[in-house]
């Protein structure tokens, strides 16, 4: 990938000069200037500090579709973005449509893996479908075991949390809204 050139195209689409971004970031005009012609090849952290002054992640620049993309409708299974913790494995399909207003994910939880001990809570909605194993999910204070084709759909503003007590793994497919991830 052309990191100069992703950056420049990315500046002007945000409507900045390399002056205002350089001001911004923090870092000299001719830092940004050297960085766009391919001068030199930045650090991740060096990177970090420039995108900033936009302000962009490093995962929402390589991932933001430019005016010269095609944009993406295939994920392969290595381009899935794994956003999980613990144990959990939560790939998310999609990481860089432009404008998502959902995510959708592929998640796996592995015997005795969970969300945390602390409950989760946050606007919008949620719906999965368990497609292998077992599941227990709770909202609220009510605690619920799906097991393979069981499906749930809640608000997420309700606290909740997902486990997985049992011997073998469970892959769930899910959905949240907002893109929260």
């Amino acid at each position: 990938m052309d990191v100069g050139a992703r950056l420049k195209t990315i500046r002007k689409l945000k409507g900045l000069s390399q002056r205002e971004l350089a001001k911004r970031a923090g870092v000299t005009n001719s830092t940004i200037s050297m960085i766009e012609k391919n001068s030199v090849s930045p650090s991740v952290s060096s990177l970090k500090k420039v995108l900033a002054g936009m302000p962009m992640s490093l995962v929402d620049f390589f991932a933001v579709e430019t005016p010269d993309q095609p944009r993406k409708v295939v994920y392969r299974t290595d381009e899935l973005l794994d956003i999980g913790s613990n144990e959990v494995i939560m790939q998310l399909v999609g990481k860089d449509h432009p404008g998502r207003n959902l995510s959708f994910l592929r998640e796996t939880y592995p015997p005795a893996a969970d969300t945390g001990p602390d409950m989760l809570s946050h606007e919008g909605e949620e719906a999965g479908i368990v497609v292998q194993g077992r599941l227990e999910l709770t909202v609220g204070t009510e605690v619920h075991i799906l097991g393979t084709g069981d499906s749930y759909y809640f608000e997420s503003s309700q606290p909740h949390r997902f486990n997985n007590p049992f011997d073998e793994p469970c892959i769930l497919i899910s959905a949240t809204t907002p893109a929260n991830f």
